[in-house]
């Protein structure tokens, strides 16, 4: 979502205004989860996606209409039955749920949104709380914000030191993974919070085939990529032309060349076990959310039982993934990049890496509906 902010920090820094579209719930099954942003200037064009379709232009249609009016914002709720789904060609069946915000002023979004660019550009990350709906007579103001820094501090104020509490617990988990989460207080309004930091980088720690195989999709997914290898031929800008960073160094000492936060996934693959011994020892010093180790169950225990006679606890160890990947039978580099890659969407979603495939009383129900279709 870096360029709507982007977007919304240039709009505003020139006095123009603009609606900023945010998904903040979903339910169901759905083009676009909450977090999901779209950017609507002034003259009728965007920046960001709710999903396209006519999901999309019906919310398009409403910031402009906010934009025409000069009116406030709005909370709203669109289900995706059948017509509507048959419209976009899809059968959703889910509801989504958006806050429209209308931004006229620099002095109300801008402080925020340039704080939340500083995190997306690689500055301590933020989290933003905001009120996006009210029940009727609730005391809360739709709109308000609470912004929590890594340090503890605040800007804004929902409205009630009890609330702020209470919103600040949550961003406080949700800001280095830069994940969302929406809460419900006791008078009935809702608030939506957003973790906002660096993209989800990628550290490849070897630069071989399978390393390869794996930059490439994860650069192809939108990860940031650091490369470690300490031969030059194969960590170097030609073999790996989109790497933010390319680090030629020993493998016990690649952790110390890199500056990684929580939002980081480190994949160790190197040319043999001596070296996946020092490359995992080092990634252990990082504060990265995922470390995964290439390898047969045989070379990760022994690797293991080194790493604990040197004094690496078993609960650390407990953290690491090895062997790495989900079990889909990869056995090319470009398929155990495919495995890899699935395990850290699964990590950083939240997932459970099962099968999504319907049971047969789903098949058997639709063949039963459509032979009663048929009769009448």
């Amino acid at each position: 979502m870096k360029e709507v902010i982007d977007g919304a920090i240039e709009l505003l820094g020139d006095g123009q205004p603009c609606v900023l579209a945010t998904v903040v719930r979903t339910k169901g099954s759905t083009p676009q989860k909450a977090g999901a942003m779209l950017l609507v200037r002034q003259d009728g064009t965007g920046v960001g996606t709710l999903g396209g379709g006519c999901v999309e232009g019906d919310i398009w249609f409403a910031a402009k209409e906010i934009l025409r009016q000069g009116s406030g914002p709005e909370f709203k709720e669109y289900y995706l039955n059948e017509d509507v789904a048959a419209r976009d060609g899809l059968v959703c069946g889910g509801t989504m749920y958006f806050f429209l915000e209308p931004f006229r002023e620099a002095s109300e979004f801008l402080p925020y949104a340039n704080e939340v660019a500083s995190a997306y550009e690689g500055a301590d990350a933020v989290a933003l709380a905001t009120v996006v709906n009210v029940a009727e007579g609730s005391s809360t103001r739709l709109g308000a914000k609470l912004l929590l820094r890594l340090d503890g501090s605040v800007a804004g104020s929902l409205g009630t030191a009890a609330l702020d509490s209470q919103a600040v617990e949550v961003a406080s988990k949700l800001a280095e993974v830069g994940s969302v989460e929406s809460l419900t207080t006791s008078d009935g309004a809702e608030v939506f919070i957003e973790g906002f930091t660096t993209p989800p980088t990628l550290v490849m720690v070897g630069g071989g085939h399978v390393g390869k195989a794996t930059a490439d999709l994860a650069h192809s997914l939108g990860y940031r990529v650091l490369i470690v290898d300490d031969r030059p031929e194969f960590a170097n800008a030609e073999r790996f032309p989109y790497a933010e960073q390319v680090v030629v160094a020993p493998y016990d000492q690649w952790s110390s060349e890199v500056s990684l936060n929580l939002n980081s996934f480190v994949v160790v693959a190197t040319r043999g076990h001596r070296f996946d011994d020092m490359a995992l020892e080092s990634a252990l010093d990082t504060p990265s959310r995922y470390i995964g180790l290439l390898g047969s169950r045989r070379k990760t225990l022994m690797i293991y039982q080194r790493l604990v006679s040197q004094g690496t606890s078993p609960e650390r160890l407990k953290q690491v993934r090895s062997p790495i990947g989900l079990d889909i039978g990869a056995l090319t580099p470009e398929e155990l990049a495919v495995s890899i890659m699935s395990e850290i969407i699964m990590v950083r979603r939240g997932g459970a890496g099962s099968p999504l495939q319907m049971g047969d009383w789903y098949v058997d129900r639709a063949a039963e509906i459509s032979q009663r279709t048929v009769q009448v």
